[in-house]
């Protein structure tokens, strides 16, 4: 009886070997992430970039879909029906365009906005607190006001030109932010707006000769014509001001000071992997970068003195980055 049941105890492992084989050979459950920014640029790369390295930190195995709407609306919208067609684990949209495409276009999908400066007038969540659908992110509304006393702590200016997209929520409410500062601080607001990146330049030439310097803020559509503002603003002697310290390491920016947008999109994955863990998008609120360390401020010394310019060593004490003599200093 006893080499009976050795016998038939050799045949069942004989008969599982292959499946337990298989078993052991299949590879851990690897998830889909769709991510859809608006238009690639410096900072909206940079978030991407952190969303993929906080996933990898996290040891979530995952696959992407990258897409960049270019600029477009209809394109935004398109990559949305192809998130939901592919089914995708998790949503991201980079930019308030493509979030909105994605939550007015995905079912049962999970979605995680980034660098929003507005979700709740963008539509994209009825409160800060959470939504009824399963969408949740990050905020990245600026700090205007200290961003221009920053600047006339430099620059002595009557005038403040501003450029923005006039059909993107995110920028419509950051001129509204921008107009009550210059109300504030005593200066003439002058804006122009845009519906595309090929118009930046025009719109800037049609102002540049109204204003003594000009705010950019983090209009994805504009800042991707930031090297055409720039050639512009050089040509005429005017300084600029920008949200957007990433974009402004390429460009003669006079200052930025912004938002790391790396770290935001270390802080997007930090969601996405909530998320992947059992948490319901919806009943996570919104999330804001509050601590100093998520915020640069750079300094380019050798714009300020083409412009007759000096830049107070308090400011160029306190500046995370300094562009001197061609270089880039990172403190």
């Amino acid at each position: 009886m006893k080499k009976l049941l050795n016998v038939v105890l050799a045949l069942s492992l004989i008969a599982v070997a292959p499946a337990l084989s298989a078993f052991a050979a299949a590879p851990p459950h690897t998830v889909l992430i769709g991510i859809s920014k608006i238009v690639s640029h410096p900072a909206l790369d940079a978030v991407e970039k952190g969303i993929q390295d906080e996933l990898a930190a996290e040891k979530i195995k995952a696959t992407y879909d990258l897409q960049n709407a270019n600029g477009n609306i209809s394109t935004s919208a398109s990559i949305a029906n192809k998130f939901q067609s592919e089914n995708v684990t998790v949503a991201v949209g980079i930019a308030t365009p493509t979030s909105q495409s994605l939550v007015n276009t995905l079912k049962g999908i999970p979605v995680v906005f980034s660098a929003v400066t507005d979700p709740v007038k963008a539509g994209l969540v009825p409160s800060l607190k959470g939504s009824s659908k399963p969408v949740t992110g990050v905020s990245d509304m600026t700090p205007v006001k200290q961003q221009i006393e920053l600047l006339l702590k430099i620059k002595k200016i009557k005038s403040l030109g501003h450029i923005y997209t006039s059909s993107e929520e995110n920028a419509v409410v950051l001129a509204g932010v921008v107009k009550q500062a210059c109300k504030e601080l005593g200066l003439e607001y002058v804006e122009t707006t845009v519906s595309k990146s090929a118009e930046v330049k025009q719109a800037v030439q049609a102002i540049i000769r109204r204003v003594d310097a000009l705010y950019i803020s983090t209009d994805n559509t504009v800042v991707s014509a930031l090297g055409s503002i720039a050639d512009v603003a050089s040509k005429n002697r005017i300084p600029i001001m920008s949200a957007d310290p990433s974009s402004a390491e390429k460009y003669p920016i006079l200052a930025a000071w912004g938002f790391d947008y790396y770290k935001m999109g270390r802080t997007t994955g930090k969601l996405i992997v909530e998320i992947l863990k059992g948490k319901k998008a919806g009943q996570i609120p919104t999330r804001f970068m509050t601590k100093a360390t998520d915020v640069d401020l750079l300094v380019n010394v050798d714009v300020a003195k083409k412009l007759g310019l000096t830049i107070p060593k308090s400011i160029i004490k306190s500046a995370d980055k300094v562009i001197e003599n061609g270089k880039l200093h990172k403190k």
